[in-house]
């Protein structure tokens, strides 16, 4: 919507105006005064256009670098850090996820105990859309609560502003206690929020079906799958969204916007950017090649039949990339794998994205510190318009999508031992969109929970859920282990398939500690109350 995406100088403007001492939600500096501030709509909305900035942005993606898809390709300090077990309460990235959030959870609450001034001050602010605004600000919270929860467990749960005085006396809310917030929250912004919006300078903004949606996930993650199918159900039977038929387009210019999207971050070209080709792209093409992809994704994609490829005799390995899951080509920078099978061309058209052990391009493999160590690199949201223009990207980044949905109710539905045709249904719709025949009824428990795993793991591969996923299935011991695994290759010249693990990098993972990140240090220092997590 127009008022999102042109949001850039209104929500810095909002932020300096919301500054505060401490970074749990204390009392603003320099407050809105209620004589200048807060007396008409187009003040509700700048504010609430603000609170939008807050949403996380396209760095999501950077989540799946501390999971077993994904690897920090620079060696950036606070990433490689977390993978090698190394991290503490110091570790800089967790103090600006906490600070991110609860600055928002902040501006949320100055928002919501401030905007009914308007009301006795602006008679063409009406009652319904003030309920709309604040709905759509606490959508923003939870979804903020949410993040928290998963990230670190017990939080304080802040619904007001606080002086400094209060915010030192605050202790960690337990988590059960979050999860009930958000459920409750979600399920009174649903009712209020309508399920679209006719005035097109309103896309973007939270709708009904986004938050049931965000309900579906939260309550997936606090393992209440009951609640999260029944949510997830309540956005399918909206019918106001279906799968986007094409992947690969759906993250693209063309695809902004389209039925499958339910909540996104909204960016605009020239307007409101964001340099994602320049950080993501190959090292070929002059960009920095930020974040490399794992073996383990690459293998997670089945062939075209829809069957994991140690299954399926079509795999040939030494042609690994045919029929494969249109996903992998889609999400995936892919390398050469011989001399006659080459990688994808650049977008300058100069050459395949070849990282092969001695094959002389840009792009070889850790011949230096910013070309790729895993031999494959990030192809979703690197759009080809954006080459000549790298720090320019425009493209929505997408949050909240109905493939999420369809297999939230699958997984919900399966963990509640509710299994019956409907849970295939969903499956199917997803597969089906990328040609796979119907599973077959009647598989096992056991079975149909590792498709719904591999399913989200190559549905939603470089979108930044996979994070979440690992945790709360508690298998990140089993897969966050070990060296970075790369790719397979036959070296030029030669004829033997070659296996490539990257060595620079040993990831370790504590069970005892590392579900959860710390509380950041400078939190405890600032307010005693605040305990810690175990093993930190």
């Amino acid at each position: 919507m127009k008022n999102i995406l042109y949001k850039t100088v209104i929500m810095m403007s909002f932020s300096l105006l919301m500054g505060c001492e401490d970074i749990l939600n204390t009392e603003p500096v320099n407050n809105l005064n209620r004589s200048t501030f807060w007396l008409s709509q187009k003040d509700a909305e700048y504010s609430l256009n603000g609170i939008y900035g807050y949403l996380p942005d396209y760095t999501e993606i950077y989540l799946d670098k501390v999971t077993d898809i994904a690897f920090e390709n620079l060696g950036l300090s606070h990433f490689s850090t977390i993978e090698k077990s190394e991290h503490n309460s110091e570790t800089a990235y967790f103090n600006t996820q906490w600070d991110a959030s609860y600055r928002c959870i902040r501006a949320v609450n100055f928002f919501l105990e401030n905007s009914d001034n308007i009301l006795e001050n602006d008679p063409t602010y009406s009652e319904e859309l003030n309920a709309r605004f604040r709905a759509e600000a606490r959508f923003i919270r939870s979804f903020q609560y949410l993040r928290l929860a998963m990230f670190f467990g017990d939080v304080p749960l802040v619904i007001n502003t606080l002086d400094v005085n209060q915010a030192v006396e605050l202790t960690r809310t337990p988590v059960d206690q979050i999860w009930d917030f958000i459920s409750s929250e979600l399920t009174e912004v649903a009712n209020i929020l309508p399920s679209g919006y006719s005035d097109p300078n309103d896309k973007g903004r939270v709708t009904k079906g986004a938050a049931l949606a965000l309900k579906a996930r939260a309550m997936l993650c606090a393992e209440r799958y009951t609640e999260a199918a029944t949510a997830a159900r309540q956005v399918m039977d909206l019918n106001v969204y279906s799968l986007y038929p094409d992947y690969a387009e759906l993250f693209s210019y063309e695809g902004q916007g389209n039925s499958e999207v339910i909540f996104d971050h909204q960016y605009s070209k020239d307007i409101f950017s964001y340099p994602f080709y320049q950080q993501n792209g190959p090292l070929g093409i002059n960009a920095q090649g930020n974040m490399a992809v794992t073996r383990n994704l690459v293998d997670a994609y089945p062939t075209v039949n829809g069957l994991p490829i140690t299954m399926d005799n079509t795999y040939n390995e030494f042609d690994p990339y045919r029929n494969r899951d249109p996903r992998l080509a889609a999400t995936v920078y892919l390398p050469a794998f011989s001399d006659d099978i080459p990688g994808d061309m650049l977008d300058d058209g100069s050459e395949d994205f070849d990282p092969r052990p001695g094959s002389g391009t840009t792009d070889e493999i850790n011949v230096d510190y910013q070309r790729t160590k895993t031999g494959f690199g990030v192809r979703k949201y690197l759009q080809e318009e954006d080459y000549t223009d790298r720090t320019n990207c425009g493209t929505n980044f997408i949050l909240i999508r109905y493939a999420d949905v369809l297999l939230i109710y699958a997984e919900a539905m399966l963990e509640a031992n509710q299994i019956d045709e409907s849970v295939y249904e969903a499956l199917d719709e997803v597969r089906g969109r990328v040609g796979f025949p119907p599973l077959a009824r009647g598989q096992s428990v056991e079975g149909l929970r590792q498709i719904i795993r591999n399913e989200r793991m190559v549905e939603f591969g470089l979108e930044g859920l996979r994070l979440f996923d690992i945790r709360r299935w508690r298998i990140a011991e089993d897969v966050m282990t070990g060296t970075i695994p790369g790719f397979r290759y036959i070296a030029p010249g030669e004829s033997n398939i070659t296996e490539y693990d990257y060595p620079g990098v040993v990831r370790v993972f504590d069970p005892v500690r590392d579900y959860l990140w710390p509380i950041p240090f400078s939190e405890i220092t600032l307010n005693p109350n605040l305990s810690q997590n175990d093993g930190y």
